[in-house]
């Protein structure tokens, strides 16, 4: 009976890895393409979105504040993508640093608008509708 065991789950293992498309295949690479493209266009549009319903404040420094912010965010959800999806080792250790490096910037800059413009915080102008939780 051990032996049965033994062989059953590797067998099992080897029938759920058939059901899948193997990575060199064209059909699962398409299939990535357009998923890993689509998700990263999102990103981007979701950015203009946001960008864009930013009003301006008069005061340049906050401005570009609120603007980087969505642009920083997109940095992240399109480096997020290509961890699930992209293949190259450079590219995905590239990707980690850009969420780590995004995310820092990204809390410092709403640090620094909470003390520079609290008004426009409580007034309806706050970054955090248009920048993503983690």
């Amino acid at each position: 009976m051990r032996i049965q065991r033994r062989a059953a789950v590797p067998l099992a293992f080897c029938c759920a890895l058939a059901m899948y498309p193997q990575h060199g295949s064209r059909e699962s690479a398409a299939t990535t393409a357009d998923r890993g493209w689509s998700e990263l266009t999102s990103s981007m549009e979701e950015m203009h979105r946001a960008m864009v319903s930013v009003a301006p404040s008069g005061d340049t420094d906050v401005d570009f504040v609120r603007l980087m912010l969505p642009h920083h965010q997109a940095a992240i959800e399109m480096a997020k993508t290509e961890l699930l999806l992209g293949r190259s080792r450079e590219m995905r250790r590239l990707a980690q640093e850009i969420i780590a490096d995004q995310q820092s910037e990204i809390d410092l800059m709403e640090l620094w608008l909470k003390k520079h413009a609290p008004e426009r915080q409580k007034a309806g102008g706050s970054s955090d509708s248009s920048v993503k939780e983690n």
